[in-house]
């Protein structure tokens, strides 16, 4: 079994010809604009956001427009979109924003970034120590803080544009399609047995129904006002050039 890709990364995937058909009542999934696929399955789904602390930060950029073009002495850390599907997910939400402008927007932004990490964590962990005020993480983050920790300074700002999605799905390989017990995983990560426990172990939104309610922290999150996301044939086709045009942006 594989689990971990997003569906900014399924149709390279499913082209491979590794994985094979799930063959699962996938009827439970609760996906934002609905999800339907023969080969993968989600599990979670989140909303990438530029996550700011309140205590250094009083005013945070209210758009992409105000990020881009913001004070570059207010420092943000993202993710390389070669090596983390949060970068890769920055790179997305830049480009359906700005479209053709998308090499400008990076070319005004790359002096707001005080450095590019390989993942979420080492991005996420130079923000929690201090040597930024913004990262690009998600809107769930907060909750983690508001509940595991008893802490509100860690806050999303809500972009006027809307909010890219991700869709973390799992499938089964070829290998084991032979293998009743890939399909009975499958099965059950869309239960609310595990689905219960994705809020506030993965700190994302279940994919499926649960059967615990979500913490109250979790209304106080923000709601994109628009859902934006590729198809994952417009990702696969476009991913090597668009990731050469942000090279190109921030090495100027």
């Amino acid at each position: 079994m594989v689990l971990g890709l997003d569906t900014n990364l399924t149709y390279e995937a499913k082209e491979t010809g590794l994985f094979a058909p799930h063959g699962i009542d996938s009827s439970a999934i609760t996906i934002p604009g609905g999800y339907k696929d023969d080969i993968f399955v989600p599990y979670d789904y989140g909303y990438f956001a530029v996550v700011y602390d309140s205590d250094k930060l009083k005013t945070p950029p209210t758009s992409l427009k105000e990020l881009v073009e913001g004070d570059p002495k207010q420092k943000i850390v993202i993710e390389d979109p070669r090596t983390s599907t949060p970068g890769l997910g920055l790179l997305l939400w830049v480009k359906s924003v700005y479209g053709d402008k998308a090499s400008e927007a990076w070319a005004k932004l790359k002096d707001r970034v005080l450095t590019v990490t390989p993942g979420w964590s080492e991005a996420y962990g130079l923000f929690t120590k201090g040597e930024a005020p913004l990262v690009l993480s998600y809107t769930t983050s907060p909750a983690y803080h508001l509940i595991a920790e008893r802490v509100d300074r860690y806050k999303a700002a809500s972009f006027s544009e809307g909010h890219y999605l991700q869709v973390e799905v799992a499938a089964q390989t070829v290998s084991g399609a032979k293998n009743p017990l890939s399909a009975q995983f499958l099965t059950f990560m869309t239960s609310p047995a595990f689905q219960d426990a994705i809020p506030e172990n993965n700190w994302m939104y279940p994919a499926a129904k649960t059967t615990d309610a979500l913490n109250p922290a979790f209304e106080t999150l923000v709601q994109p006002v628009k859902t934006l996301i590729f198809p994952a044939e417009d990702v696969a086709k476009n991913r090597k050039a668009w990731i050469d045009e942000w090279l190109a942006a921030m090495s100027l």
